[in-house]
């Protein structure tokens, strides 16, 4: 059995017109979708961290920069998903263009997107609510073992991240509609919000603390290349990379959006636009009106509230405010993270690479209930005991893995399947993929060693399971699909 054999076209429109998901997803509530997913713990987090670890105010550069990676990566999305309208994203394409071995790659590799990606964003979720309540909830029970607090208390499990991917659980089995619709509505408050904040934060930015504009390599702390001048850019740009996840979460659903051939590159084009302008000025408000250098300890897990409340007097109510739009938006960027999860498992399900369970839909509600209730208790179990930093980076890492190899599918599905009909089309290729390749690469590299090292382990996890389950299981050793199996020289 080849590791290049590929699933033929063919086949995967044959999947399209038998699929048991619904279609009710429009242009605006992809788009909505999009912005769902990126407007979260990657803009209200990520940013802070970014800033006070690497780019310094010069992070509004490092957003520049994570924003062509992902323009470049995001025009090779929406080629495909307009093409080949199937839910699984970057997985789906990989096994028509590259093989099956691949394939499975990146399909492994958006676990560390999206299920790690959700686990994230729950624990940031649990530090603004213990944030919102006074630190009400005990450090043990919402913090992991892996932390201990400046009094030296030590973290057992973060149970209220457990707790809204419960919820949040439960609201996807309902349904994909219900889901967009909750998500619409979350977008539209937390976008409000923002938009406040550089609005009324404008006039509180101090110029002193924008200078120097990058970080200086004397600066203590700073020494390493990526952690100061252009390299730190670079290093900040790796880090608030997970601010941009979401956009490709839209071509997941693309099996339940009503005209995948217009929706999909509106929805996934139109919510990195819109998310790449609110990032730089929210990036430029927040440097400015809090020195960067106060996020290496103070507000590190609330940095907004923490900038209004100490330097934007009479707006304290606007803290408040921030706190519980962040609440909201960090629930409507878990649900779509879970929802882009049980959408790859589904269709690698649906190929034999994974058990049945993971593509049976519910009877009523026509959603893949069983993978969701498995994903509940797989994340959970992240969230609840590995530290919000470490799962952030990991996200980070698996995702540009995956953009850089949906730009090279593009480029070789062009000289695969030249005729083939494209309702949009990614100009100049192949520069823009190359391009797409290279800046992911370079954001990878700039990463810690400890996330590539444990981004490394976890591939090698996925390849002991491709080999003992999937690779015997896959629906490609079946006579009806063998027969028109490709298989790569």
């Amino acid at each position: 059995m080849s590791l290049t054999r590929k699933k033929p076209l063919s086949a995967l429109l044959d999947q399209v017109s038998h699929s048991t998901l619904k279609r009710t997803l429009t242009a605006n509530s992809l788009v909505a979708l999009g912005v769902g997913a990126i407007i979260g713990a990657g803009l209200f987090v990520r940013t802070a961290a970014a800033s006070a670890e690497a780019a310094g105010p010069a992070v509004t550069l490092s957003f520049i920069v994570a924003a062509i990676g992902c323009a470049f990566a995001g025009l090779c999305y929406a080629e495909f998903a307009a093409m080949i309208p199937i839910a699984g994203s970057a997985y789906t394409y990989a096994y028509t263009t590259m093989g099956e071995f691949v394939a499975w790659i990146i399909g492994w590799a958006l676990v560390l997107e999206y299920a790690l990606g959700a686990a994230t964003v729950a624990i940031a979720w649990s530090e603004y609510l213990n944030n919102l309540l006074g630190g009400a909830i005990p450090y043990a029970w919402s913090h992991s073992p892996m932390e201990v607090s400046v009094t030296g208390a030590h973290g057992i499990f973060n149970l209220p991240a457990l707790v809204i991917l419960a919820i949040l659980t439960l609201v996807l089995i309902k349904g994909t509609q219900e889901s967009a619709r909750l998500n619409t509505v979350i977008v539209a408050i937390k976008v409000t919000i923002v938009i406040a904040f550089v609005v009324l934060g404008w006039q509180f930015v101090n110029q002193a603390n924008l200078h120097p504009y990058l970080v200086p390599a004397s600066l203590p702390g700073h020494e390493g290349l990526f952690k100061h001048g252009w390299g730190g850019v670079l290093g900040g740009a790796g880090i608030v990379f997970f601010a941009f996840i979401g956009f490709d979460a839209v071509s997941t659903a693309a099996q339940e959006a009503k005209n995948p051939a217009r929706d999909m590159p509106i929805g996934i084009l139109g919510s990195l636009a819109v998310c790449t302008v609110l990032y730089i000025l929210f990036g430029y408000v927040l440097t400015g009106v809090c020195n960067w250098q106060e996020f290496k300890i103070a507000g590190k897990e609330a940095s907004v509230a923490y900038a209004i409340q100490h330097y934007m007097p009479g707006y304290h109510w606007l803290a408040l405010a921030v706190t519980l739009a962040i609440l909201m938006g960090f629930s409507s960027v878990i649900l779509v993270m879970l929802l882009g999860q049980s959408r790859v498992f589904y269709s690698m399900a649906k190929d034999g690479l994974l058990p049945k369970l993971f593509s049976d839909t519910h009877p009523k509600f026509c959603t893949p209930y069983k993978c969701n209730i498995v994903l509940f208790f797989f994340v959970g179990a992240f969230a609840g005991f590995l530290p919000g930093s470490m799962a952030g980076d990991l996200t980070s890492i698996g995702t540009l893995f995956a953009f850089a190899v949906v730009c090279i599918g593009v480029w070789i599905m062009r000289y695969l399947e030249p005729s083939m009909a494209r309702p949009f089309r990614t100009p100049l290729v192949p520069v823009v993929p190359i391009l797409g390749v290279l800046i992911c690469g370079g954001m990878i590299v700039s990463l810690d060693n400890r996330t590539q090292l444990t981004a490394f382990g976890w591939m090698v996890v996925g390849l002991f399971v491709y080999f003992l389950y999937g690779r015997g299981h896959s629906h490609l050793n079946k006579p009806k699909l063998g027969s028109a199996v490709k298989v790569g020289r």
